[in-house]
């Protein structure tokens, strides 16, 4: 796991889904459904390091055109008579990424052949290029903030906190993260208690009990509470997704993410959802030192093909629940399940999306 087309959260909001029951079988079908996808469509949605060696593409002695078996984002290092013990490195100078004015995906290296650089096969023309590489359909991510930890994190630490969790609400487990170079794997997420620069716990600072009532939006605590608009808090096991926020005095919706709503006092404890447990160095990248403050993005797969693996996903636990059947549940509440529609919406995706033998869409 670490090149997920959708997340957990994602497949559970469209499915209606709540608790953990279902969370294996969802973190599976979302596995199965990636690759599926992967393979129909010939090519990967989020960014691979990896090297890939080619064939000498000779012509008439010297090929120029490199045709490339995946789509490509950037080079890091082209390289021929890779095979020899000195390979020949090829400057990002006497190269061009094809096809011209276009952002990636590229799927030909063409030497500038006004430049002295050449493609060149050495001891033997097979795996002779070598090309070192960001290979995908896009890098495309969203910010999400810095990481606020200030003793940093180790090349093997797994828990990431950022600085505002408005940032990472709709982060889940399944997303993959960018931190300097180095992509990670949200495994899980959770709460931490809210204690801005090791200062003291914040606290509830109430002079009554917050009522269990879904009416009751103001929610105090005490002075430089750090929280703001778009976080999610929890009060002993109530959430509350934060609307506003005034000074101390925030408004909120109660029992958010399907949590219970309860009565609390004075003084009860903060949490706040700014806590992600990570898989380090995934798709090819290398685990690093994280400064304190360092930039966090998340990868952004299109929006299409998330919607397209989500439906996968529903499809199939249909599909599943039915013994792969003819129907989903009984009585009066049967419903036909043919896969049909999912057929038709997977043809319409191929069409657009399958990467041709060339290389072009």
């Amino acid at each position: 796991m670490s090149d997920w087309l959708t997340s957990r959260e994602a497949v559970k909001t469209a499915a209606e889904l709540s608790g953990d029951l279902n969370n294996p079988t969802i973190d599976r079908l979302i596995e199965a459904a990636s690759r599926r996808i992967e393979r129909w469509s010939r090519r990967r949605f989020l960014p691979e390091t990896k090297t890939r060696l080619y064939r000498w593409p000779s012509s008439n002695g010297q090929g120029t055109k490199l045709y490339l078996d995946a789509d490509l984002i950037s080079v890091t290092t082209l390289q021929s008579e890779a095979q020899n013990t000195t390979p020949t490195t090829i400057a990002s100078t006497d190269y061009f990424l094809e096809p011209n004015n276009s952002n990636p995906p590229y799927y030909v290296i063409e030497i500038d052949e006004s430049s002295t650089a050449a493609f060149q096969s050495g001891d033997t023309a097979q795996r002779s290029i070598s090309v070192l590489g960001s290979w995908g359909y896009s890098a495309d991510t969203r910010s999400l903030g810095l990481v606020d930890d200030p003793s940093g994190i180790t090349s093997s630490e797994t828990t990431l906190i950022v600085k505002d969790g408005s940032l990472i609400t709709g982060v889940s487990v399944g997303d993959t993260l960018l931190i300097g170079s180095e992509q990670v794997f949200v495994v899980d997420k959770d709460f931490l208690a809210l204690n801005p620069d090791a200062g003291g716990a914040i606290l509830l600072d109430m002079a009554g009990n917050l009522a269990a009532e879904i009416a009751t939006t103001t929610v105090t605590l005490d002075a430089s509470h750090s929280v703001v608009a778009g976080e999610v808090i929890r009060i002993n096991t109530e959430q509350m997704y934060v609307l506003r926020v005034a000074t101390n005095d925030l408004t909120v919706v109660r029992a958010f993410n399907g949590s219970i709503l309860a009565a609390h006092t004075n003084n009860d404890a903060i949490d706040v959802a700014r806590s992600l447990t990570i898989e380090r160095a995934v798709n090819g990248t290398t685990a690093a030192t994280i400064a304190d403050n360092a930039a966090v993005s998340k990868y952004e797969v299109p929006t299409n093909i998330q919607e397209w693996c989500i439906a996968e996903v529903i499809t199939t636990l249909h599909q599943e629940s039915a013994g792969w059947g003819r129907s989903v549940g009984a009585g009066e509440g049967a419903r036909e399940v043919t896969g049909r529609e999912i057929e038709a919406y997977r043809t319409n995706m191929i069409a657009q999306y399958q990467r041709s033998r060339s290389g072009a869409i």
